[in-house]
């Protein structure tokens, strides 16, 4: 930005401690962005996938602008001082409670953060007046079409979410949808499928499996329990689809996106694959509560089902349609 004259863009970006806000922090850095990112007050380390760039930031060689502030999307004050502080172009929402199981048991909690905490961030920018200025990107997901009502999930597929989080992330699409055409603020929702990393939570599926895997091989674990081995999914890495989320706010139009692979596998498949890169190919035999995944070469049973981890109500297939992304983003 500075090589061509031009004043350098700013970002602010809520769940910067994230996948996903990690990611997006490199990218925009790379793009020559100033970057704020929101973090809450935590007593115990919460910057792991950020340390690396705050490090830059306070590095003479390669100093990166780079700025951390306490704050949370459940408080509305706080989200308007921060943004008469930073006066954002782009703000991107990735702040959430972001765990469907564990939304079963905080409900409540969840609709705050995910449904109230989005109707705060665009709230707060029209307090702070900057709903002229600042694009504002949503963090919105596949869980909002829960039981499936096409085969293909786009943009205009029907939402029937099976989850107190895919609730709380419906309410927060649709104020993005009406403060978009209440106020005219650029303000698009980004339905991302699952995406995955290194960097993916460790209670996650595909983490808990690839770290499971990895103990089992160095001989700490003897087996990994789950839930469904016959959900499928549509996974995708979470570096590319950060920056589709940045490709959408640079379109003379505020619109929504999927963001999918086209692909769906199942929990079992990701099982497989996983264990045959350490060396292990696995066998299935059973059914239900008693299905096992048996290593070949041992005969020892190194997955097996635990209703622990059953929802209540479950999203057995999800699988996206990215075709608008790709055509009209070039992503």
């Amino acid at each position: 930005w500075r090589a061509v004259g031009m004043a350098r863009k700013v970002a602010l970006i809520t769940g910067i401690t994230g996948q996903d806000g990690s990611y997006l922090a490199e990218l925009l850095l790379s793009k020559g962005y100033e970057v704020h990112g929101i973090k809450r007050r935590a007593s115990s380390f919460n910057q792991a996938r950020i340390e690396h760039i705050y490090e830059k930031s306070q590095s003479k060689e390669e100093k990166v602008p780079f700025y951390t502030h306490y704050g949370d999307v459940t408080d509305l004050n706080n989200l308007v001082t921060l943004l008469n502080k930073t006066q954002p172009d782009e703000f991107y929402n990735l702040a959430a409670q972001s765990h469907v199981h564990t939304s079963f048991e905080l409900p409540v909690y969840t609709a705050h953060v995910d449904g109230i905490g989005t109707l705060n961030a665009l709230e707060a920018i029209r307090q702070a007046g900057l709903a002229g200025k600042t694009k504002f990107y949503q963090a919105s997901t596949s869980e909002l079409y829960g039981k499936i009502q096409e085969p293909k999930q786009s943009e205009t597929t029907p939402f029937y979410p099976r989850s107190p989080y895919a609730c709380a992330k419906l309410m927060a699409y649709w104020c993005v949808v009406n403060y978009r055409e209440a106020y005219n603020m650029f303000a698009v929702n980004g339905i991302l499928f699952n995406h995955e990393s290194p960097r993916r939570g460790e209670t996650f599926v595909t983490r808990k499996i690839t770290r499971a895997v990895a103990a089992i091989k160095a001989g700490r674990q003897n087996d990994v329990r789950l839930g469904n081995l016959h959900s499928t999914r549509d996974w995708g890495h979470a570096r590319d689809y950060v920056e589709c989320m940045w490709l959408m706010l640079q379109q003379e139009e505020p619109e929504d996106f999927v963001v999918a692979t086209g692909e769906t596998h199942s929990v079992q498949e990701f099982c497989e694959i996983a264990f045959a890169h350490a060396g292990m190919e696995l066998r299935w035999e059973g059914s239900g509560l008693d299905e096992v995944g048996i290593e070949k070469a041992t005969g020892i049973v190194r997955v097996k089902v635990d209703s622990r981890y059953f929802r209540p109500t479950e999203v057995d297939v999800l699988l996206g349609n990215p075709e608008k992304a790709r055509t009209k983003l070039k992503w």
